[in-house]
C-alpha cells in the first residue's frame, strides 16, 4: 500500500505537520525515519541542505528564550569537567577505532562528532583533514543513527531512574551527539531540562573550535576551518533576551519558531536515513560509534548521579 502513495506529497505533508508544532519532536523523527526507509527519497540533497540550514537558523531563534547569565555560568562551571570529557572521549574512541579496525579518517569522524557535538563537528574537521564524501557519510550516518536511537531511549530512561530535571539535561546535552536530538529528548522532558540541555550543548560546542584549531595543526593541512557562526549568533540572541526586557513579547516568539523549525529538521533528517545509509555505514563504523557512546553515555549519568558533574 505505501508504494502507491506519492512520495512527493507525503514528504510535504510530513514536513508542513512537524513545522506547525501538530507533532512533537520524537514523532517528527519517527515518522521521518518511516518515510525514508519506505521511500526513496524525492529530495535528498536539497533536504539534506534545508535540514543543515534549519538546524542553525533554529538554534540561533532558541537563543531569544535564553538568559545570557546561565549560558555563561554553564560555559565557566562545565570548562574542567568538559575538557576532561571531550579528552576522554577522543582518546576511548580512537582507541576503539583501532580495535575495530575502522578507517582512521571515519574514526576520527566518528569520535569528535561523539565529544563534541556530531553533525557539526564533523562537517568542521572534516576538510581539515580532507576526508572523502564516503568517510563523511559513513560518520554521518552513524551520527544520525544513534541521534534517532537517544531521542526515543533516553526519556524513557530518565523516567525509569527518576532524574530529576535539572540531571536529565545535563546528561542529554553530555552523552546525545547533535543539539536537535538533546532539543528533542529534553523538550520530551520538562522545559527546564530543555534550557539546561540546550544551554550546555551550545557552551559545549564552542570546543569546536579549539579542536579544529589543534587538529590543524597535527594534521599540517590547509583545510578551512568552519566556524561554527550560529553560535556566536545564538549568544547574541541571548543579549537581546537578557538585556532588552521591552521586546519580550518579539523575543518570545522567536523562540516559538525556533522550537518549530527544530522539531521539522528532525522530520527531515528522519528521512535522510534510508537503506542506503544503513548498507554504507556497515558493521564496524557502527560498532565503533555504539561503543563509545554507550560507554560516555553510562560514565557521564553515573558521574552525574554521584554529583560530580552538576549544573
Amino acid at each position: 500500500m505505501l508504494a502507491k502513495l506519492n512520495p512527493k506529497t507525503l514528504f510535504f505533508l510530513g514536513l508542513i505537520c512537524a513545522a506547525s508544532g501538530f507533532l512533537s519532536p520524537p514523532v517528527a523523527l519517527v515518522l521521518g525515519l518511516v518515510f525514508g526507509l519506505a521511500f526513496a527519497h524525492p529530495y535528498q540533497s536539497d533536504s539534506g541542505e534545508l535540514a543543515k540550514f534549519l538546524l542553525k537558523a533554529s538554534v540561533v531563534a532558541l537563543g531569544f528564550g535564553m538568559d545570557l547569565h546561565e549560558v555563561l555560568r554553564a560555559g565557566r562551571s562545565g570548562f574542567l569537567y568538559t575538557a576532561i570529557g571531550i579528552t576522554f572521549a577522543m582518546c576511548l574512541g580512537l582507541l576503539l577505532g583501532r580495535i575495530f579496525k575502522v578507517e582512521k579518517t571515519a574514526s576520527f569522524l566518528i569520535t569528535a562528532g561523539t565529544a563534541i557535538c556530531g553533525g557539526s563537528a564533523i562537517a568542521a574537521v572534516a576538510p581539515i583533514i580532507e576526508a572523502s564524501d564516503e568517510e563523511i557519510a559513513i560518520s554521518m550516518g552513524t551520527v544520525f543513527i544513534l541521534n534517532s536511537v537517544a531521542l526515543l531511549v533516553f526519556p524513557r530512561i530518565g523516567w525509569t531512574l527518576h532524574l530529576s530535571q535539572e540531571q536529565f539535561g545535563l546528561w542529554s546535552a553530555l552523552a546525545i551527539h547533535d543539539t536537535s536530538s538533546v532539543v528533542g529528548a529534553t523538550a520530551r522532558y520538562g522545559a527546564l531540562a530543555l534550557m539546561i540541555g540546550t544551554t550546555v550543548k551550545l557552551a559545549r560546542a564552542l570546543w569546536i573550535v579549539p579542536l579544529s584549531l589543534g587538529t590543524a595543526a597535527i594534521k599540517k593541512t590547509q583545510g578551512q576551518i568552519q566556524w561554527p557562526w550560529f553560535i556566536l549568533l545564538f549568544c547574541l540572541a541571548a543579549v537581546v533576551n537578557t538585556y532588552f526586557p521591552s521586546l519580550a513579547h518579539v523575543t518570545a516568539s522567536l523562540s516559538t519558531l525556533g522550537r518549530l523549525g527544530l522539531t521539522a529538521t528532525l522530520f527531515l533528517i528522519g528521512t535522510g536515513i534510508s537503506r542506503a545509509t544503513l548498507k554504507e555505514v556497515g558493521v564496524r563504523p557502527l560498532l565503533q560509534g555504539v561503543a563509545l557512546w554507550l560507554i560516555v553515555g553510562t560514565v557521564s549519568l553515573a558521574l552525574i548521579l554521584k554529583g560530580f558533574i552538576s549544573f
